[in-house]
């Protein structure tokens, strides 16, 4: 007989950032679970609000498949003896599996005969099985957890009540002084206690003033968004990061709308947008010509009873955080510019890396060392050396201060005021992006080079004082600012090693007399921290890891055309037509280890078929050159197939290690050269290449 399974977790409050991730965790771990516990049913599905996570197991099987498994036992020569009997060894084999020698059958491995039996698997009750499953809830993680009480046990938020139901019968098991029972608990103002009679009584939550599907609330959320404006003749402004975010913070969400005053929207619109989107989880409006309207659109965590009270309490506290943004704009263009800059001399950067003026003479020193390199024009280095110099000055404004997310957009903004020219304010802007990992790259050749600056700097910086991540600790996000040093320069084609730009990053800091900075032996670590990133990069493109790992085999180098060359050799690697190229490229790759010598002399190649390598390398090395300086991977992919042929007829005819050791030893350099040649291009032994095989 089949049954359904519900657990739910009831927690206090969790953060709105877990809920989603904690979900698809809890989903995930329980199909494997359920694999894992040979466990039969139909359908999984999860359910979370901001107190509970919970899954609704459909279908499942009275009890745990039966399964029959191989097991192997000694060689057959040990398991009889010369008289054909069973030994011991084959007896005591049999009884450990509960089994006896009459189930013991013979088969080979590599040509040696071995004893195996099926050991047959009886399933347990469900039922009896279940209760383990209190290990996939303790094995939730978080971004961060907390004890309570007098309890040992790490969790996002204190755990309040756990549901666990096999059909109608509750599944015992406790964690955290909480004992599982059949009773979940609705909206915390406007619901009750429920009492479940079976796990599809869990949609009756939805009577106690919870929306139990993320994806419900969400599309509620939008419905009602759209009736508004509708009604209203505007629109709010999309926001997709706030849409899971309200979403996530409420159970039973109501939208309503509210106003606030036109004297307002003299305020930049970037200002307003941060007062209702980051402070108070509105959606900001916009007329039709796409100008700010003095309306927001809010998410109530309950029905509509006195919502015109709750419209007119949240327009009070808008009203009021708006007053603080006016007065603190109006104040902040008192000063002149030279004003923040000299406060910076007394903003601590990074305790070990000295003050935020000290970063910004580094920004300037790496703006122009790297403007070189990217051969940047002179009116981009000058840009980018100003904006270089007032890049952070916005951090001492009170705007600042009170709005950190508008940092670099408070910095456009003012510089615009005190007169500064538009491309340096819009590098000013734009250094700080990517903010998140997919999140919008400069859009300026100016706001691209003070980016990869200023997170160079932060990197190299924060692992030479010792600031290194590991594991899930990286509290200065340096990945992600390799990551968004990485995409920048994909997104801007420069045609320049990755490495060279972390050598100047190293080299401008080396010069410099910060008392606890030592990069002594991380150079190395530091190259492949970026690898990393650069292999996730390429995963994310639908790269393979062989391919990735044959690319990425010395250093990422001039990275847009390594993309390129990991792009082609996707491909070739599923073209039966290369399989010959293949072939012969790994002849010669496997003998790379077998010297270290690339002198070849010409004067004692001795057939034919060796002289035709030699000259057919010479001209694919130079074709490949031509095609290496205009970063044309399909060419330089196609130098390299071209000695295929050349190969295969080397190999037909000649013997590489013969024994004259003269002759032995050139032709070992020939192969040499051509692996050297070839891993020029990339480590191809690297990649399996499946289906020639």
């Amino acid at each position: 007989m089949q049954n359904d399974v519900l657990f739910e977790i009831g927690l206090e409050e969790l953060p709105a950032r877990f809920i989603n991730e904690s979900e698809k965790m809890l989903k995930k771990h329980t199909i494997q679970w359920l694999k894992e516990q040979r466990i039969a049913y139909s359908d999984v599905l999860s359910f979370s609000t901001p107190r509970r996570l919970a899954v609704l197991i459909k279908d499942v099987a009275s009890s745990q498949t039966n399964v029959s498994k191989e097991v192997k036992g000694p060689q057959l020569k040990i398991a009889k003896n010369d008289d054909g009997e069973w030994t011991k060894a084959a007896v005591g084999f049999t009884k450990g599996q509960g089994l006896t020698t009459d189930d013991i059958y013979v088969k080979n491995i590599k040509e040696i005969a071995y004893t195996f039996v099926d050991k047959k698997i009886t399933g347990k009750k469900t039922m009896d099985v279940l209760p383990s499953f209190r290990q996939i809830i303790e094995g939730l993680t978080f971004p961060q957890t907390m004890r309570w009480g007098n309890e040992t046990v790490r969790y996002a938020r204190p755990i309040r009540w756990l549901v666990a139901l096999y059909g109608e019968e509750v599944i015992p098991f406790e964690i955290a002084s909480v004992r599982t029972r059949n009773k979940t608990f609705g909206h915390r103002f406007l619901g009750s206690e429920l009492v479940l009679d079976s796990p599809s009584d869990y949609y009756k939550l939805k009577d106690q003033f919870v929306i139990i599907s993320q994806e419900e609330r969400q599309s509620i959320i939008l419905a009602s968004i759209k009736s508004i404006e509708n009604n209203e003749n505007f629109r709010a402004l999309k926001n997709e990061p706030l849409l899971y975010e309200v979403s996530n913070l409420v159970e039973y969400p109501t939208v309503f709308c509210g106003q606030f005053k036109n004297e307002f929207l003299d305020l930049p619109k970037e200002v307003l947008t941060a007062s209702m989107i980051e402070h108070q989880r509105y959606f900001p409006v916009e007329d039709k010509q796409g100008n700010l309207a003095p309306y927001f659109i809010g998410v109530r965590n309950g029905d509509k009873t006195a919502i015109d009270t709750v419209v007119r309490g949240n327009e009070k506290v808008l009203h009021a955080r708006l007053q603080d943004a006016r007065f603190f704009y109006e104040e902040d263009q008192k000063q002149p510019l030279t004003y923040y800059l000299d406060k910076l001399d007394y903003v601590v950067f990074q305790e070990k890396m000295g003050t935020v003026k000290d970063k910004t003479n580094r920004l300037s020193i790496l703006v122009e060392e790297l403007s070189h390199v990217l051969n940047s024009d002179t009116i981009t280095r000058k840009h980018a050396l100003r904006a270089a110099t007032l890049s952070k000055f916005d951090l001492t404004t009170d705007m600042v201060n009170e709005f950190t997310e508008l940092q670099g957009i408070i910095g456009e903004i003012y510089a615009l005021h005190y007169g500064e020219e538009i491309p340096v304010a819009t590098a000013i802007k734009e250094h700080y992006l990517p903010i998140h990992a997919n999140g919008d790259l400069p859009e300026t050749e100016t706001g691209a080079l003070l980016s990869i600056s200023d997170k160079l700097d932060t990197i190299i910086g924060c692992i030479g004082v010792g600031l290194i991540p590991s594991g899930s600790q990286d509290p200065y996000g340096l990945r992600r600012k390799a990551l968004g040093i990485l995409r920048i320069v994909i997104d801007r084609k420069w045609e320049v090693p990755v490495e060279q730009l972390l050598n100047i990053t190293i080299d401008m800091y080396e010069k410099q007399s910060i008392t606890d900075f030592n990069l002594n032996g991380l150079t190395a670590e530091i190259n492949a921290f970026f690898k990393l990133r650069a292999s996730y990069m390429l995963r994310e493109l639908n790269i393979e890891q062989d391919v990735i790992d044959a690319v990425l085999h010395q250093q990422i180098g001039n990275l847009p055309y390594t993309i390129e060359k990991a792009k082609i050799l996707s491909e070739k690697r599923q073209d039966d037509a290369f399989k010959t190229v293949h072939e012969a490229l790994m002849r010669v790759l496997h003998l790379a280890d077998k010297t270290n010598d690339t002198t070849v002399h010409p004067n004692i190649l001795e057939t034919e078929s060796e002289k035709e390598l030699w000259h057919a390398y010479q001209n694919a090395y130079t074709a490949f050159q031509h095609a290496d300086i205009k970063k044309d991977a399909q060419s330089c992919i196609e130098s390299i197939a071209s000695l295929a042929e050349p190969i295969h007829m080397f190999f037909e005819h000649n013997m590489v290690m013969a024994d004259n050791k003269e002759i032995r030893e050139n032709r070992l350099a020939l192969i040499q050269q051509i692996v050297q040649f070839i891993k020029q291009f990339a480590d191809l032994s690297l990649i399996e290449w499946k289906q020639h095989f």
